[in-house]
């Protein structure tokens, strides 16, 4: 499967809308997606399954590229 993660870039900062990133990870479930970033020390808000339809429409984004963690 693969996850969508939004994050902070620092572990110690404060979610802020305009400074959320994310990343798309390939994993079988999200405490695996958690290990795999733990070393990253980014601050994850949230972490999202993407289905056929959503991962196809985020395919179409230029930034979509799948982490090698």
């Amino acid at each position: 499967m693969i996850f969508k993660v939004l994050y902070q870039e620092f572990a110690s900062e404060v979610p802020v809308r305009e400074r959320t990133q994310s990343m798309y990870v390939e994993a079988k479930t999200e405490r695996e997606v958690r290990k795999k970033l733990a070393e990253k020390n980014v601050n994850i808000e949230y972490i999202q399954v993407l289905n056929e339809d959503h991962l196809a429409y985020e395919k179409q984004s230029e930034d979509f590229q799948v982490e090698n963690v």
